[in-house]
């Protein structure tokens, strides 16, 4: 096995001690305002909608975390003998290494290069590393890290200069130099990025699993970080290697993988110098319906994967070797718009690719990838109904279920960061806040920049691309994508408040007293005497009258209306909790509060304490309703007023 190197990642004891003690003071505050009743029957729209997402997504994630377990205890260490022992007659007769560097620091260079060169001597075949540059002061550090090794035989370095006009260009230039070389049957290429340093053994560990597998046409490692920031950027790096190590790890059972890693990946020579391949790195593009037809700035690593997706090439993981990341967020003193700047990327490489991979078929890589692929393009849009659902049940029925939802998040991230940590072999306290941002901020994002994936940005290299070069043109598509991004998002919010009950289809006597109330608007906005005089008097309407949510008036209309009817009837007035009626003294006179008692100012009539209405042969009970006695002159006001 490689050596793991000494882990660089871990937040102080200081900060695990804080978050420790906040999560604690969170906690407790949780359970004392917690109330009693919020798991009563009123409850079950906000369970059933959380419940129901809930289950699906983490009964998916069960079976990805499942599969990495058999993956890395069962599967693979049979393939592991199997190449350790290939590995002792077998090699391949040339290797090829593509390192690309933009703007390095020289420490960091040094170590690269460093490690690449005594990796590639002790590994024995003849290697030609060709360092894709931007500056003269690279050339001095590789040239000096030859010095030290003595310049080996068996390694060869070539120069090349990049544009600056991105990775993809600087790439294709050593793909074609490369295969002008002619590589012979069986040899390797390395790709890699220019602040990866290699660890003792990575070559030998990792290489023999081709001689091993003949349908095997790429492979990446597992990876570790050098991370220059705070506690929280160690931890958000480390965290996101350790849920790509189950997410690669499960994938792998089925041969085939989401992404092959720019950071460290090999792939036969064979297979990279195809110029099909060749012209995809360089020059992979979309025809959109919106956008048109425009290139793909960054993302070199989903187009080597799609291309031997789409060929039918065996993708694999290596789960214990390591490569080691040198990691620094483009601001290190702007954690959030750092990271939000990184995910964007992400997102749009994985977005930019997974449709047209999507339309492959389950044929080329199997239904477990397949619906992978499909599951992506919909956890972005799940992800948001927890928080959403929260947010409205919260607003407008009842606030405790905050407090409910927040022991939710406590409960499923930590019981997702104890997985995690088992797999990833160390535990983190800042994972449980680091995973729902990573959720919840990443699908907001997800769901951002897929109606704008053609805007796209390189921090580093300080290039964008993606736009038309007419600013009205440009202002047009964006305009349209705010425009269909806030449709969707209402689609789903609208679906949101009627599954949890925040509105309610009305009913037919709500419509008609919306229609006669739009019809009145001018005369009597708020008057119900005759609407309820006649929904009780319909033979084809239920006991109850519903009333739906707001501030109505009732006079002494509808005694006299009542009073005129020659047919009996007996019938219930049903609001909600936000329904009010203002009525008359004289009415009031006549109606029992809860308990009997006469009303005089303000009372609640509900379910279990109804009030009463009785006139001769006509009985009204009124429940989930707010009275209010107002007087006639304050009545009249009320009346005038829209």
């Amino acid at each position: 096995m490689s050596s793991t190197p000494r882990d660089h990642t871990v937040a102080s004891r200081i900060t695990e001690l804080t978050t420790f003690v906040f999560g604690m003071a969170l906690l407790i505050l949780i359970v004392s305002e917690l109330p009693t009743d919020v798991f009563s029957p009123e409850s079950q729209n906000f369970f059933f909608v959380i419940g129901t997402i809930a289950i699906w997504r983490y009964s998916w994630w069960a079976v990805q975390a499942i599969r990495s377990v058999w993956y890395n205890r069962v599967i693979f260490p049979r393939m592991r003998a199997e190449a350790d022992a290939v590995d002792e007659h077998e090699k391949p007769p040339e290797l090829f290494v593509l390192c690309t560097s933009f703007r390095i620091e020289a420490r960091v260079n040094f170590q690269v290069y460093d490690a690449l060169v005594r990796e590639a001597h002790a590994y024995g075949v003849p290697t030609t590393i060709f360092a894709s540059v931007s500056d003269r002061t690279d050339v001095d550090v590789i040239t000096h890290v030859m010095d030290e090794h003595g310049w080996p035989q068996n390694v060869e370095v070539r120069y090349m200069f990049q544009k600056g006009d991105g990775k993809r260009s600087a790439m294709a230039e050593v793909l074609r130099a490369i295969s002008r070389r002619l590589p012979a049957p069986g040899s390797l290429l390395i790709s890699m990025d220019g602040d990866i340093r290699l660890e003792p053994g990575t070559l030998s560990r990792s290489l023999s699993f081709f001689a091993a597998q003949d349908d095997l046409g790429a492979l990446t490692t597992n990876n570790r970080a050098e991370v220059t920031g705070n506690d929280a950027t160690r931890e958000w790096y480390d965290l996101r290697y350790a849920q790509r190590h189950l997410m690669m790890s499960s994938m792998s059972v089925s041969r085939r993988l989401l992404v092959l890693t720019g950071r460290y990946s090999v792939f036969r020579a064979d297979l990279a110098t195809q110029p099909d391949f060749i012209e995809l790195i360089e020059s992979d593009h979309v025809d959109h319906w919106r956008f048109g037809n425009f290139k793909f700035l960054s993302g070199d690593d989903k187009s080597s994967w799609y291309w031997l997706l789409k060929n039918g090439w065996r993708m694999l993981y290596i789960p214990d070797v390591y490569v080691t990341g040198f990691e620094e967020l483009p601001d290190r003193r702007r954690f959030f718009a750092s990271t939000t700047d990184l995910m964007r990327r992400w997102y749009g490489n994985m977005l930019r690719t997974s449709n047209r991979a999507i339309a492959l078929g389950p044929r080329p890589m199997g239904m477990f990838t397949w619906w992978s692929l499909v599951d992506q393009r919909l956890s972005m849009w799940t992800t948001l109904v927890g928080p959403t659902v929260v947010t409205l049940v919260s607003l407008f029925i009842r606030p405790s279920f905050f407090f409910a939802y927040v022991l939710w998040i406590l409960m499923t991230r930590g019981i997702a960061t104890l997985i995690l940590a088992w797999q990833r072999g160390r535990f983190s306290l800042l994972w449980i806040p680091l995973i729902y941002y990573n959720q919840v901020w990443g699908a907001m994002l997800k769901t951002y920049v897929s109606f704008r994936f053609n805007r796209q940005k390189w921090s580093r290299q300080g290039i964008s691309a993606g736009e038309p070069d007419d600013p009205a043109a440009a202002r047009r598509q964006r305009r349209m994508g705010h425009l269909l991004h806030g449709f969707a998002y209402g689609v789903l919010l609208f679906v949101l408040i009627l599954s949890t009950g925040v509105m309610a289809p009305p009913d037919r006597t709500s419509l008609h007293i919306a229609r006669d109330q739009t019809w009145e608007r001018n005369q009597q906005p708020e008057r119900l005497d005759r609407w309820i005089a006649a929904a009780m008097a319909d033979n084809r309407t239920s006991e109850a009258v519903q009333l739906p949510p707001g501030h109505f008036r009732l006079e002494g209309d509808l005694i006299d209306t009542l009073q005129q009817s020659a047919r009996p009837s007996d019938r219930q007035i049903q609001g909600n909790r936000r329904t009010t009626l203002a009525i008359s003294p004289a009415l009031a006179e006549l109606m029992q509060g809860p308990d009997g008692e006469p009303i005089q100012d303000a009372v609640q009539c509900t379910v279990d304490a109804s009030c009463q209405l009785a006139l001769d042969e006509h009985n009204l009970t009124l429940v989930n309703v707010r009275l209010r006695v107002e007087p006639a002159a304050q009545t009249e006001v009320a009346a005038t007023q829209p």
